[in-house]
Order: structure tokens, then sequence, then C-alpha cells
């Protein structure tokens, strides 16, 4: 069989087995194309039967010629690890050559994030009087005061607000579900757009249960909902590097500063690890320095060594 065979099995296990998004499953298996042209490029080719480590060293080295990051090459890494893992799974080889790769240091890079200052500059922003705007102001009071992905704000439906309750239910990373508080500004502007704006337009059928839709009736894009918080970002006068997912990230950073338990903080992402969610800790020294001295026995009894 070829590569390409491989790899549309790949697609298909990445799809039903690991029941993994649709980008995802596009970035693993475009990584793996990748490969495959590196393995397989002009009169040479490399059978997927006789791979070894070695030759991964090659590739590795090529993209460091590339000067691809580390942590992309950290991602490509576990994308080889993942494949390599479903052709054991699948007796297509009998041992996995990717066992020994090891990811390049890449650090810890802490998340870009808004001060609350900053987050009302880019809300106030916001034209109510255009045909649009009581849309946009929701979204951005949902991405924020929810913590939301773009792809979970994307999808994210009408029947799945529990508005006597409070909370929304949000399908995220691997179709994972999880309820999310909905605040009272969310809870508001949504009321607004639903109710008085929304109801007035033509809606493709398709996308009825839809929340977030354009003025054709169909699902908002991840493009246009860059578009909106990069314009609003620059009329507020912020030079930031902002995108929709700092107001996640200030979502969470705002909620650690303000004392939230981590764990709730994870749940509301929807992070599989608490490791995930603990880098906003190092965003706020305080909050480490308040946990020890809250919670550490000898702080309690105020007893020394």
């Amino acid at each position: 069989m070829s590569w390409q065979n491989y790899i549309n099995g790949y697609q298909n296990y990445l799809k039903i087995e690991k029941s993994l998004s649709r980008n995802t499953v596009e970035a693993y298996c475009r990584d793996i194309q990748k490969m495959n042209l590196f393995f397989n490029n002009g009169d040479s080719s490399k059978k997927i039967k006789f791979i070894k480590h070695e030759d991964f060293q090659d590739y590795l080295s090529q993209l460091n010629t590339l000067k691809i990051s580390a942590r992309s090459q950290s991602r490509i890494i576990s994308s080889i690890r993942s494949f390599f893992k479903y052709l054991i799974l699948e007796k297509i080889i009998k041992t996995n050559p990717s066992n020994l790769l090891e990811n390049p240091k890449t650090g810890k890079k802490l998340p870009e994030f808004l001060t609350i200052e900053e987050i009302d500059l880019i809300v106030n922003e916001v034209d109510r009087s255009k045909i649009d705007g009581e849309r946009n102001l929701a979204i951005l009071e949902v991405l924020y005061g929810c913590g939301l992905r773009v792809t979970e704000l994307l999808e994210l439906k009408i029947s799945e607000i529990y508005w006597k309750e409070g909370f929304i239910r949000v399908i995220g990373k691997g179709n994972k579900e999880r309820l999310v508080p909905l605040g009272k500004m969310a809870s508001k502007h949504l009321k607004i757009y639903l109710e008085e704006v929304r109801v007035h337009q033509k809606i493709n059928k398709d996308f009825v249960d839809h929340v977030f839709i354009n003025k054709n009736g169909s699902k908002l894009s991840r493009v246009m909902i860059f578009k909106i918080i990069k314009k609003l970002t620059e009329k507020a006068g912020i030079t930031k590097t902002v995108s929709p997912h700092t107001l996640r990230h200030s979502f969470a950073t705002h909620l650690v500063e303000g004392g939230a338990d981590l764990r709730a903080v994870q749940e509301m992402l929807g992070h599989q690890s608490i490791t995930t969610t603990e880098i906003y800790t190092h965003l706020d020294k305080n909050y480490l320095k308040q946990s020890i001295l809250d919670h550490h026995p000898i702080e309690k009894t105020k007893m020394g060594w």
C-alpha cells in the first residue's frame, strides 16, 4: 500500500475512533503529508515499514534548516508519534520507530491577555446602530464572559442555552461536553441580539439553531470573528496582538486574579489537564503567594518551623 492509503486510514481513525475535531484532524494529517513528501521526493521513496529512528533525525534536521520553530516541531513530533501508533494498532508495522523521538525544549510561553480596561475600550468601539452591532457585542461578551474557543462560539446552539439555570452547553475539543456559566452581561446581550436582531433575519434551514449567523443567514466563519476583533482593537488604539483566543486568556487570567479556584477555571475552559490551566498562575504571582498563605498548615497555625 502507498503512504496515501495509510494516511487516509489514519484520517478516518482520528475522526471516528479518536473523535477529534476537524481542525485537529487536518493539522495532524497535514504534518504527515509533509513527512510523506520528504521521504518520497522525486525518484527516491521510503516504504513505511522500513522507516527507522535515524530517518526521523534527517527529517527533523531539515525542519531546523527551514527554521521551523521549536513549538511547531513539537506539534509535528506529536503527529508522527500518533501516526505510527495507528500503524502499530493496525498491525502494519511491528515496532514503533518514533518511540525515541524527543520534543525540542520550547519553554513556557505566557499567553497575551488584556486588562479589564482594555476590554472595555474594545467593547465601547462596537457601533450598536449598525445592523451587525448587537451581534458583534454579543460575540465579545460571550467570548470574554464564558472563555470559549472560536470553534465553540461558532457552533453554539440556541437550544443549548439554559436561560433559567444560567448555563450554556459547549462542545469542546474531542467532542467533550461541558456546562459553562452564562454571566449577566453575556446573557443580557445574547438576549438582545436573539430577540431584537436575529429574529428578523432570514435563516438558512441548516443553521436555524446556530446562535451567531452572518447577513446571509449562515454560520459565521472563523476568519470573520478574527476580522471583527482585529478591527475593534485597532479602533480602540490597542497595539497588542489581539485574537479571539486573547479574550479566552483574559477570561482565565481575570478569574485567577480574582481568586477563583483553579479546578473551577479548568472545568470552565475545558482543559483536560490542570497543568494547562496552571499557566495562568504565572501571570499573577500574588495568586501563588496568597494560596500558600491561605492553605499551608504552618501559615494557618502561625507556628515557626
